[in-house]
Order: C-alpha cells, then structure tokens, then sequence
C-alpha cells in the first residue's frame, strides 16, 4: 500500500515505473519527474486506464476516492471512461444553454433574417457580453 511520503520522495529514473496502491491504482513516475494517479481495469474483457491528474495537485486521498467512485461505477455495471465522456459532453450542453446564449441566438437570426434590424440592435447593445 502506498503512503504520502512515498508518493512524494518517488524521484525519477531512466525509465518511468510505477508505485502501486491497492484496487488497481497506481503512481507513474516519469522520467521528467512527473507523477500521474493512474486507474487500471476490466470492462467488458478488456484492460482499460483511467487518469486522475498529477501528485501533488491530486492528493493520495482524493485519487483513493476517485478510485472508489469508478469501482463503484464498474460494479454497476458502467464504463467510468465512458461516463467521463458523457459527464464533459452533459456540462458543455449545459453551459450552451444558457440564457444569454439563446438571447444572442435568437438576436443574430434577427439580422440575418434582415426583419426588425433596429429592434435586434438595441438589442444587442444591451445584453452584456
């Protein structure tokens, strides 16, 4: 099992190599000297990685939780890479939706539909940017 003070004092080598925890997780250490949390399993028979951000910006704790979270994931039968993927697509959705993004929207059909141009820019100048 791996500890704090070993995540820290793993210095690099000629080669990268790994510092193993417990459930498939593990510490990279790069040849740079960088350290990347890293995730390793099984999903629908096939070996997959997972990262979780670099040691120390991602502490033993929260890569542990991380960890837990994507088994957790699995045993439901869920691909944690997967849901990622779904999880950026759903916030960059969100964040679309907006209502000054539908305000814009709607005010740049208005002029290039060339209806009610003075109307669209009053409009515009006044929704803030």
């Amino acid at each position: 099992m791996l500890t704090h003070t070993a995540a820290q004092n793993a210095k690099p080598r000629e080669k990268a190599y790994k510092l193993s925890d417990r459930g498939g997780l593990h510490l990279l250490v790069e040849t740079t000297g960088s350290k990347l949390w890293r995730f390793h399993y099984q999903f629908g028979r096939r070996e997959k990685m997972l990262s979780f951000g670099t040691f120390p910006g991602v502490s033993l704790v929260q890569a542990r939780a991380k960890r837990d979270d994507a088994r957790s994931t699995l045993a439901a039968g869920i691909d944690p890479s997967r849901k990622r993927e779904q999880d950026k697509i759903a916030a960059t959705i969100a964040a679309a939706n907006t209502f000054a993004v539908i305000v814009e929207e709607c005010i740049n059909r208005l002029i290039a539909k060339g209806s009610c141009e003075r109307f669209a820019l009053r409009l515009s100048r006044q929704t803030p940017s």
